[in-house]
Formats: C-alpha cells, structure tokens, sequence
C-alpha cells in the first residue's frame, strides 16, 4: 500500500486562525494498522502532533513525537490501540511556535497491510518496592471521623506523554518516596488510564487517573476516569464536562512563565495548584495572590509536575494531603494541605484545631493569625481561611486550606 504523503508550510495567520488543524485521510480496505509520521525544521519552531478517528479521539503526544503508529492490539505511548474503523481519519497539528516566515513541514501517513511488529518492550520493570507505612502512620498523625491523612502528588507524567519513565516505573518511585497516591496527569489523552491498575498493584500505590488539559493559555488537570476532555473546547466547557461526569479540575501552575494561566472564565473551579515545582522561591508572593484573587476558598493543591530524574525534583516535591479515604473525595471536600516534601513542616486543619508537626521555629500566618510555633508538634485553635507556615525572611514552608 503507498503513503499518503502531505507537504505545506503553516504560517502565523493558521495558526492565528485556529491553534490546532488537521489532515482528513482514509485508509485502504483492508488496513490492519498505519503510522504517521511529521518532518519539519524543529529548530524553527514546534508543531504538536495528534489523532482522531471516525468514532472520535485516538491520541495526542504534543512535540514530544514525530511519528505514531496505531493497530488493534497497541498503539504508541499517548495513543489509543484498536481496530482502525473506516471512514475519515485526522491527523491532528497543533500550531505551537511559527515563526514569521512560516514553517515547512511534510507528513506521511503509512498504512500496514498486516498490524506492525511489537516494538521492543523497555527493560524489566525491578522488583516492586517494599511494602512501605502509610504516610500518616510513618508520621504519626491521627485519624479524623474514620478518615486519615493521604500524602500524595497531583501532577506527573509519562511516556504517554512527555515524560521519561513508564507508568510501572513512575508508580515504583512514587511508593519509595513514601507517597500514598499519585495522579498521573499526560498531556491531552487518557491512554496511560488503561495501564494504572496494574501499576499500582505493582507498586502497591493509589494511582489516580487524569489528564492535563495542555493549551498555550493555561493548563489544568481533570482528575478521574471520566474520560478524555478536549483541549480544544473552551475551559468553561472543560469544568462543565469534569463536573458532569463526577472529576475534579484544577488550575495548574498559574503564574508559572509561559504557562501562567490566562484564559477567560465565567466560572471559578475551587482547586488551584499553588505550590508548583517552579516556585522554588517561596518568599515569592504570586502564587498566593493570584489564587486569593481567583477564590477566597480556594482548595490549594500542590504538585511536582514530574518528567524525568534529572530535572531535580521527584514525585512529593511538593507533597499535597488529603483527609479522606479516597484522594478524589478529599478534593471535593477541600480538605487539603501542601508540604515541601512528604516529610516537611506540616500544617493541617484538623477538626476545630490546626495539628502543626515538625514546625518548630516557623510563624503561623492566616486571616488574623499571626503565631510563633514553639515545638515540633503542636495543635493551636483553628481560624477560617487559608493558612500558612513560614520562616522568619516569609518563606514558605507549608500551607492549608
């Protein structure tokens, strides 16, 4: 069978026009599978790469690839395996980077008459971590009307996606930082979801299923499996959608560089992600006041926004937790706290008090509150509103809805 073979040149008024576009194509009867692949000057700009089908969304991996394949049986990292159903299929590009004087690009889509040979599996997974306390038993803090506190990471990623490490992989490392549950957040698609429940079997760790919704305006995570939400909808829609089918979305890294939140609401979703591996200067106030700005009740969450290892911050930098059985619930309810690390200065609205563990020498700050912490565990009367503990030169050292 020949490739269809595409050449053109996108320019700044397509991308003006429209962030993502495709190219409509068939495939041959008789087609077991296809691969897709894009050629373009990527050091002139960056074109992001996706799929849909005739029955809808089958994949999306941004600039992170250039080429993709699809058969019944497994598809590529970030794409959706299944029978190739006939009809008009659409090689997704997003217009990410375009220079002014336009961008060259050839695509060719190969249609196999037989499913692909596997690729070569990633080396054997190690053995599983060791069975590890769980976080509130490990730091000793009580249990609250049957519930307990989870430690956990709200924002990481894998091959699926941008990321490094497998889902197994992220899993195992996510358990030996000590952390209780992981959202497992890849950019614009949801095939990682079908590979979490073996993984946290494996890990014997929560894996929370999610999807970050990746624009050039701003990002969020839809946490739940509910279902793939797509990016290019209005982020009105997107709550609209998360909230129907019983997910929580979050606001990711709002004032984060080129990935600070700008896009227009009508509606204000409670859960913000304040803490963010980016703000590694914490005597920063922008973060805080942009969600104080966004909602006065806020639930504020952290998240690593994990890749890979050398980039220096591991899954629970920083550390978001939960007072509930499930780490869904607990977002709905807003019962959250964020530390630096799953083992840092910790402050939690427990009850009618504020339980503060390892913060001896921090300032306790809040509407109206303004409290040295003598001793590394105490428990003071709790105020409404956000709180926070700090240093002495108000850097900030943990935070509670």
């Amino acid at each position: 069978m020949r490739a269809l073979r595409v050449t053109g040149r996108w320019t700044m008024e397509d991308r003006l026009a429209a962030p993502v576009h495709d190219v409509p194509f068939e495939l041959p009867a008789g087609a077991r599978g296809f691969t897709v692949r894009l050629s373009y000057d990527r050091s002139a700009g960056v074109l992001d790469l996706g799929c849909s089908g005739p029955l809808g969304f089958r994949g999306w991996s941004g600039g992170a690839r250039s080429e993709y394949t699809i058969t019944p049986v497994w598809a590529t990292p970030g794409y959706l395996s299944g029978e190739p159903e006939p009809g008009v299929w659409r090689v997704l590009l997003g217009l990410h980077r375009v220079p002014p004087g336009g961008l060259p690009y050839e695509l060719s889509v190969i249609p196999h008459l037989s499913p692909p040979v596997t690729p070569p599996a990633r080396p054997g997974l190690r053995p599983p971590p060791p069975p590890r306390e769980p976080a509130a038993v490990r730091r000793a803090l009580p249990s609250l009307d049957g519930l307990r506190w989870l430690a956990g990471d709200l924002h990481a990623h894998t091959v699926h996606s941008d990321g490094s490490l497998s889902v197994s992989e992220l899993a195992c490392l996510a358990a030996d930082r000590g952390l209780d549950f992981l959202a497992v957040t890849d950019h614009n698609t949801v095939s990682h979801h079908a590979e979490l429940p073996a993984a946290a079997t494996f890990a014997a760790i929560t894996l929370v299923p999610g999807q970050e919704v990746t624009t050039d305006l701003g990002h969020a995570n839809a946490f739940g499996d509910i279902g793939w939400i797509d990016f290019r909808q209005s982020p009105d829609q997107w709550a609209r959608t998360v909230e129907d089918r019983g997910g929580v979305l979050s606001i990711n890294h709002p004032v984060a560089g080129d990935c600070a939140w700008r896009h227009p609401m009508t509606g204000r979703p409670p859960a913000v992600e304040v803490w963010h591996w980016s703000w590694w200067d914490r005597t920063w106030g922008a973060p805080l006041a942009w969600t104080q700005t966004w909602s006065a009740g806020a639930t504020m969450v952290g998240g690593s926004d994990y890749h890979r290892p050398e980039e220096g911050h591991p899954p629970g930098d920083p550390t978001t937790w939960v007072l509930a059985a499930d780490p869904l619930e607990g977002l709905r309810a807003g019962a959250t706290a964020v530390s630096a690390t799953p083992d840092g200065p910790l402050l939690l609205r427990h009850g009618d008090d504020f339980l503060i563990v390892g913060g001896d020498g921090l300032v306790l700050w809040g509407p109206d509150t303004r409290r040295a912490v003598i001793g590394d565990r105490v428990t003071v009367p709790a105020r409404p509103g956000p709180h926070r503990l700090e240093t002495y030169r108000n850097e900030v050292m943990a935070l509670c809805t």
